[in-house]
């Protein structure tokens, strides 16, 4: 190949490589546009009269920003009212104990409606509690009033493969219970204790919020899950139904119909309307490859499950 081909070449490549990145910027650009304008639009719906509404999922735990995001809208004005939309097998005790009382903070200032849908049991039930309504599916699960702590124990395991693990400690219960041998009666009445003591605050909350007997709160708070219909008869939830019913409660404590429901939602971590997976195939359309990272923007933000200390939570297949 003479020299003329090869400058030729050259010079075609650098003019490819060239708008290969005014095509990268182009598309940047175009997501940075979409997400002001998007973010634009929001803005001007939060500062208009509505109704919140904030979505509860998952396993719940220890969420700052779920908080500062509630004492937001305690403090919004244009808030009228607030929907707090439940789907949730619990997570730990203090998780839901302090979205409890953010919750009640809110309503301190406007009404609050729980909205359990397929399911809001133990911890998911407590935040519910927190509502001035509660207002369920009629197979929707709720219940499964109780406090839980679980810990491996590897003993067996460790003895099959020859390992063992020697320790010195400061006071016979310090580092109890341990998953390298079965617990001491001391310890296990020491983690009894403290998860009686939680679970008195857990059946105190419920005897209080549904204006029951403790004694009769008591009796429902035996881990058991009901159905909606059952837990509107045990007087756990006030009513059956859906939207209809939380406008009309809502309604009822003076706040407008027409008004709007905006969800305010946790800001996102990934580009915006999926424009991460989006930028990702161009860029590998491109030629790109050598950004295997661009592969998981989607996925920025996620975090592992790690629950830590009591819970209450509904398992599905445990004793």
């Amino acid at each position: 190949m003479d020299q003329l081909a090869i400058a030729d070449r050259r010079q075609l490549r650098r003019k490819l490589g060239f708008w290969r990145l005014v095509s990268i910027a182009l598309i940047l650009l175009a997501g940075i546009a979409a997400y002001i304008y998007a973010s634009a639009g929001e803005t001007g719906a939060f500062s208009r009269p509505h109704i919140a509404r904030v979505n509860i999922s998952g396993i719940i735990q220890d969420d700052r920003e779920l908080l500062e995001r509630l004492d937001r809208i305690a403090e919004n004005n244009a808030v009228k009212a607030l929907v707090v939309t439940i789907t949730s097998p619990g997570g730990t005790t203090y998780g839901g104990e302090v979205l409890f009382k953010a919750i009640r903070k809110v309503a301190e200032k406007k009404p609050v409606v729980a909205d359990i849908r397929t399911l809001a049991a133990s911890a998911g039930y407590m935040i519910a509690l927190a509502g001035d309504r509660i207002i369920a599916g009629e197979t929707s699960i709720t219940g499964s009033i109780g406090v839980l702590f679980q810990y491996p124990q590897i003993k067996t395991l460790m003895d099959k493969v020859g390992v063992s693990l020697e320790e010195i400690k400061s006071s016979p219960l310090k580092a109890e219970p341990s998953p390298f041998h079965p617990p001491s009666d001391d310890a296990k009445a020491v983690i009894q204790a403290m998860i009686d003591d939680s679970f008195d605050w857990f059946v105190d909350v419920v005897a209080d919020r549904r204006k029951m007997p403790r004694d009769e709160a008591r009796q429902l708070a035996d881990g058991r899950i009901f159905t909606g219909r059952q837990a509107l008869k045990l007087k756990l939830v006030d009513e059956l139904g859906g939207e209809v019913e939380i406008r009309a409660f809502l309604s009822g404590r003076k706040v407008a119909k027409e008004l709007d429901i905006v969800e305010w939602k946790a800001p996102g971590s990934s580009f915006p309307f999926g424009l991460g997976a989006t930028a990702s195939g161009w860029l590998k359309s491109l030629g790109y490859e050598a950004f295997p990272l661009l592969e998981n923007l989607e996925k920025i933000g996620r975090e592992k499950l790690f629950l830590d200390g009591l819970v209450s939570v509904w398992q599905v297949g445990s004793d």
